[in-house]
């Protein structure tokens, strides 16, 4: 393998340097005027894609950023490791999410914020047009899927972050609010990955079991083996997982523990990962459930030091990296349509809120409880912006719809951050 040439090695240290130097500056201003960090990031990559930089200064744009060559191939790789580290990092989350008690508003609003919003998405896409925003994969049934679970998805990582810069990420609110949105995303996750598998069997190049088998990538009988793989690995993975996770800390030849158990937690996510690469499951699933193992096996183990460490560094570089490239490819003066973006906007946010208000409702909570309730579980951000990029990279949606994804998960984070630090600064009870 060719290595990087001087001028190759210069761009991509460059590139690198750009994208974090806007994700953290912008983030960073988000924050100051109590929005989320994630949409700075963003929108800093935005301001170095051709929206802003590539419509201002095309060829400072094409020098920094090429089409071709080394840079946009490890740019990829680093973009992909940050999707896997996020959805580390988000299954980690979960353990703290779940109390014992505010279980019947917990179960309600999850069910009805969960099935009405994805039954809205369901019908409002039989008013597009027949291909309208398919992605180059061709695949109808999958952009469906997609078009449904973005209608219905909630965000862990920017509600949660969220709540914590406004101190009350310990309240009973909070606490609900992240139970639902983790209950939510196990579903989203999973579903998202039968998607996958609906085009080509989830890699498209016809890899692991699948092939093996000698199922055909896109066969009726590949999609049966996906959705049936992607179930059996998330049960199977969280049942024998964590008591797995513990006999491998425990093991005294465990040479990657005792050397770092930075490391050894980084190795595990990899593992896990592969064997759901190998089982043709999508691979931002195996991630997930790794960190949802790990997480669970804290209480006995200790390894919480070591999480934090891996979280640090992974907020600190390669996630504000994932979100800045995608901003980085986020095009709103190419296909983007802002009267369709407008309209979902309003269906999207309209169908989230008033399931989720009726859920409350019905489970008991006060008026301004459900309120807000529905204000802040309306927020899309990362898994949002995690199911746009996933379905773009597959061909589920074009362009134009990638775009409409990416701006739903920013704005509706933007009015959830907005809604709770007012209420929050007023003194207003959140339920």
């Amino acid at each position: 393998m060719e290595s990087l040439g001087s001028l190759e090695l210069a761009r991509l240290l460059l590139a690198i340097t750009a994208l974090l130097v806007a994700a953290h500056a912008v983030g960073y201003l988000a924050h100051r005027f109590g929005q989320p960090r994630v949409i700075g990031e963003i929108v800093g990559g935005l301001l170095l894609g051709p929206t802003v930089l590539g419509a201002i200064a095309p060829g400072l744009h094409d020098q920094v950023f090429p089409a071709s060559g080394p840079v946009p191939l490890v740019l990829d790789a680093m973009y992909q490791l940050g999707l896997l580290l996020l959805m580390f990092s988000a299954g980690s989350e979960i353990r703290s999410s779940f109390q014992a008690d505010e279980r019947r508003t917990v179960a309600t609003v999850t069910v009805t914020g969960m099935v009405v919003p994805f039954l809205v998405g369901l019908g409002f896409v039989t008013l597009l047009p027949e291909g309208a925003h398919v992605g180059t994969a061709g695949d109808r049934t999958a952009f469906v899927l997609v078009f449904a679970l973005a209608i219905a998805v909630t965000s862990i990582p920017v509600i949660s972050r969220i709540m914590f810069d406004l101190g009350i990420l310990e309240t009973a609110f909070a606490r609900i609010v992240l139970a639902v949105a983790v209950l939510e995303d196990v579903a989203i996750y999973v579903l998202l990955a039968i998607a996958l598998g609906l085009v080509a069997g989830g890699s498209g190049e016809g890899v692991g079991l699948p092939a093996l088998l000698g199922l055909e990538p896109g066969s009726a009988a590949s999609i049966g083996f996906h959705v049936a793989a992607t179930l059996a690995f998330l049960g199977v993975a969280l049942w024998v997982g964590p008591p797995i996770y513990r006999s491998m800390l425990r093991f005294r030849f465990n040479v990657v523990k005792r050397g770092s158990a930075i490391a050894f937690q980084i190795v595990f996510m990899l593992a896990v990962t592969m064997v759901a690469v190998a089982l043709d499951v999508v691979p931002l699933l195996g991630a997930f459930v790794a960190g949802i193992v790990v997480s669970s096996a804290e209480a006995t183990t200790g390894a919480e030091a070591a999480r934090e460490t891996i979280r640090s560094f992974s907020f600190a570089f390669f996630i504000p990296l994932y979100f800045a490239i995608v901003g980085l490819r986020l095009d709103l003066l190419d296909g983007f349509e802002p009267l369709f973006f407008l309209l979902f906007l309003l269906v999207a946010c309209v169908a989230k809120y008033a399931s989720v208000w009726i859920g409350a409702r019905w489970a008991g909570e006060s008026r301004s409880g459900a309120h807000n309730l529905g204000v802040a579980l309306n927020a899309r951000g990362g898994p949002g912006i995690v199911l746009a990029s996933v379905a773009f990279d597959a061909g589920i949606v074009d362009g134009g719809f990638y775009a409409v994804l990416v701006m739903l998960a920013i704005v509706t984070s933007l009015v959830a951050g907005s809604w709770l630090g007012r209420v929050v600064r007023t003194g207003a009870p959140l339920r």
